[in-house]
């Protein structure tokens, strides 16, 4: 399953550059953060702050690229670069595309954790 969510190459080159202790404090951190991001995401969308919307979801996506959780990194994007100064069904179709792919990722990430 990890090897479709979490791209190997990456999270080895990271695992090699920080060392695999420092990498499961990185994961852990993001794993605790993620909520807080998802619902920053979630408010700045109702509250139709674009800006907050945007720097919520490169959070996000920044967190993901540096695990190589592509599937993550993508949706992200597309939210980072969209316009949010009405909540339509596409945003909101968006927004639960990106927790669908942060559940996969997290799952793939703690299942990394203990190879």
């Amino acid at each position: 399953m990890t090897s479709d969510v979490i791209d190997s190459a990456v999270y080895d080159e990271l695992k090699e550059a920080a060392g695999a202790e420092f990498v499961v404090e990185l994961v852990t951190a993001f794993l605790e953060e993620a909520p807080i991001m998802f619902d920053e995401l979630r408010t700045a969308l109702d509250m139709r702050d674009a800006d907050g919307f945007r720097r919520a979801a490169h959070s996000i996506k920044s967190n993901a690229e540096v695990f190589g959780a592509h599937a993550l990194v993508t949706p992200a994007r597309a939210l980072e670069l969209m316009e949010v100064s009405d909540v339509t069904p596409e945003v909101q179709a968006s927004v639960t595309e990106l927790e669908a792919e942060f559940t996969r990722a997290a799952d793939a990430l703690k299942e990394l954790q203990h190879v």
